[in-house]
C-alpha cells in the first residue's frame, strides 16, 4: 500500500473540490439514479463497524468500496467476512489510511465508526473531499473541532448524518413535536439517563504497540507519547484524549434526545456543571463512572443527565429520557402522570415526520439526493447535542475534590436539582456501598459559555477554554473554522 500523506491529501482534495462530476461538492452534489449504485468506505471496522457493514449490505445498489482500519488482523478479519457474503458481486479493498479511500474519485460515502477522537477530522476531511459522511456518535471530540465539521458540511453541501439513531425514529419525531406544541405544558427539565453496569478495566503497562497495529494511524491526531493495552480496542472511551466517557458515549444517544425536546430556538447552553467520580474499580481510567450533570439554557429549560455505569446487587439499568413540565407532570417511559398522580397514562402523539428507511437507509437515500436537510441528525443538531456533552465534561474536568456525601451537591436554590441528586447519592451509598465521608467527590464548577463565541466566560474561563479544542499532532491538523 503507498502512503498517502495529509500533503498531498490536501492537494488532491483541493482539485477535487475545483471539480464539476464528485459526488457532494459544493457545486455540484450528485444525484443517483434508482439504479445506480452508490460507493461507500466504512472506517473502523473492530466493533460498530462491524455494524455499519451489515447496515450497508441491506440496502440495495450500494458497494462496500472499502474497509478502513490501522489494525491489519482486524482488517483481514473483516474483509473475509464481507468477502464470504457478497459473493463475488464486488470487490472491496482493504486499507488502513483512510486518506488513500478519499482519494478515490469514484467514492460517494463515507461512514466513520472509528475511536472519538477521530470522528471531526474524518468527516472534515471527506467533506472536503465531496463525500457524504455517516459519522458514529459523538461526532465531535471537543467543541471546536464540532464547529469546524458542521463549517465543512456547510461549506462543501455533503450530507452528514450523526449516528444516533433516534433521529430515525418517527415516535420520537412525533413525540418532541407534540413537546415543542405545548401539549403537555412548558418543559422545564429535559431528563437524560446512561445507566448501564459496566465493570473497572484494570491496569496496562506501557509497551510497544503490536505488531499488526499501525499505531501512527491509530492515534492520528491524539497527543499520546506511549502506548498501553488499554487503549486497543475498546477502553480508549475512558481515556480523556481518545474518548468522552459514558455522557458523550451511549449518552449522547439520549442527550440528544434531551436537546431535540428543548424549545427549537434554543442552541448552547448559558452554563453547565457535573459532580460525580469513578468509584469501585481502582482502575487505570479517567472519565467519571457516575455523574450528575445539569446545563442551563437562556430561556431557562433545564437538561439534566445521569451517568451510573457501577454494578451491585439490585442494580437498575436506566437507559432513557424523562420530560418534567413547569405544572408538575412529567413523561416517564411512555406514561404522562400529572401533577401529584402515580397513576401514568400512555402518551399518545402522531408520528413525527423523519426521512424513511431507518439510520441506515435514511443516510442512503439523502446521499442519493444529494440533500444535506434528509439527514435524520444533521451537522448542526450533531454540533448542539455533543457540545451539551462537552460542556459537562469540562466541568468535571476543573472540578475539585470534596467529602463523598450530601453536602457535596452545590446547586444554589435549584431544588429539581438537589432531589435528583441525591436519588443518585443513596444508590451509591446504600447499592455500590461507597462510604460517606470515607470517598470523595469531584464536584465541578459552573461553568458560563457564550453561545455565539463558543467560548468560556467568567470566573474559570481560562482554565474551561483550554478544553474547547484538543492539540492535534502534526498532520493530523483540524483547520480553522473559516479555513475549512
Amino acid at each position: 500500500m503507498s502512503k498517502v500523506t495529509r500533503r498531498t491529501f490536501l492537494k488532491s482534495s483541493t482539485a477535487i473540490g475545483a471539480g464539476v462530476l464528485v459526488c457532494g461538492t459544493a457545486s455540484t452534489p450528485r444525484v443517483f439514479g434508482a439504479n445506480e449504485r452508490l460507493r461507500i468506505a466504512v472506517a473502523g471496522v473492530n466493533g460498530r463497524g462491524s455494524g455499519h457493514i451489515s447496515g450497508y449490505l441491506e440496502q440495495p445498489n450500494v458497494e462496500i468500496a472499502y474497509l478502513i482500519d490501522p489494525d491489519q488482523n482486524v482488517l483481514d478479519r473483516r474483509l473475509k467476512a464481507l468477502e464470504e457474503k457478497v459473493q463475488g458481486k464486488y470487490t472491496c479493498k482493504g486499507v488502513a489510511d483512510v486518506r488513500e479511500a478519499l482519494e478515490d474519485k469514484s467514492l460517494d460515502a463515507i461512514s466513520i465508526a472509528a475511536p472519538n477522537h477521530w470522528h471531526s477530522p474524518m468527516t472534515i476531511w471527506a467533506a472536503q473531499a465531496g463525500k457524504h459522511v455517516y459519522v458514529e456518535k459523538p461526532m465531535s471530540h471537543d467543541i471546536a473541532e464540532g464547529r469546524v465539521a458542521w463549517e465543512a458540511q456547510k461549506k462543501y453541501n455533503v450530507v452528514v448524518q450523526h449516528g444516533t439513531q433516534s433521529r430515525s425514529n418517527s415516535g420520537n419525531a412525533g413525540l418532541h413535536q407534540a413537546i415543542h406544541e405545548g401539549k403537555f405544558g412548558k418543559l422545564k427539565i429535559s431528563y437524560g439517563y446512561a445507566c448501564k453496569p459496566r465493570s473497572g478495566i484494570g491496569f496496562k503497562e506501557p509497551s510497544d504497540p503490536p505488531s499488526n497495529l499501525d499505531w501512527n494511524l491509530w492515534r492520528g491526531p491524539a497527543v499520546i507519547d506511549q502506548f498501553h493495552g488499554n487503549f486497543v480496542h475498546y477502553n480508549w472511551h475512558w481515556f480523556w484524549v481518545t474518548g468522552n466517557g459514558e455522557l458523550n458515549n451511549q449518552g449522547t444517544h439520549q442527550l440528544d434526545m434531551a436537546f431535540w425536546a428543548l424549545d427549537p430556538s434554543v442552541t448552547h447552553p448559558v452554563r453547565a456543571m457535573a459532580i460525580g467520580g469513578r468509584f469501585q474499580w481502582n482502575d487505570q481510567g479517567e472519565t467519571p463512572n457516575t455523574m450528575f450533570g445539569i446545563a442551563e439554557y437562556p430561556n431557562g429549560q433545564y437538561v439534566f443527565f445521569n451517568v451510573r455505569n457501577v454494578n451491585y446487587q439490585g442494580y437498575q439499568s436506566q437507559v432513557e429520557n424523562q420530560y418534567y413540565f413547569e405544572d408538575g407532570g412529567k413523561i416517564v417511559r411512555g406514561q404522562y402522570y400529572a401533577k401529584g398522580s402515580d397513576k401514568g397514562e400512555r402518551v399518545s402523539v402522531p408520528a413525527g415526520k423523519v426521512t424513511p428507511g431507518g439510520n441506515w437507509g435514511s443516510f442512503i437515500a439523502a446521499c442519493r439526493a444529494g440533500d444535506p436537510q434528509m439527514a435524520n441528525g444533521n451537522a448542526a443538531q450533531a454540533h448542539y447535542s455533543c457540545t451539551l456533552g462537552h460542556l459537562i465534561n469540562n466541568s468535571y474536568r476543573l472540578g475539585q475534590k470534596v467529602p463523598f456525601n450530601a453536602k457535596a451537591g452545590r446547586f444554589g436554590d435549584n431544588a429539581d436539582a438537589y432531589e435528583h441528586f441525591m436519588t443518585l447519592h443513596a444508590l451509591m451509598r446504600d447499592g455500590v456501598g461507597v462510604p460517606e465521608d470515607k470517598a470523595e467527590y469531584v464536584v465541578g464548577p459552573w461553568l458560563n459559555f457564550d453561545a455565539q463565541t463558543e467560548r468560556f466566560t467568567g470566573e474559570f474561563a481560562e482554565q474551561a477554554n483550554k478544553l474547547v479544542q484538543d492539540p492535534h499532532r502534526p498532520g493530523f491538523e483540524v483547520p480553522a473554522a473559516d479555513k475549512v
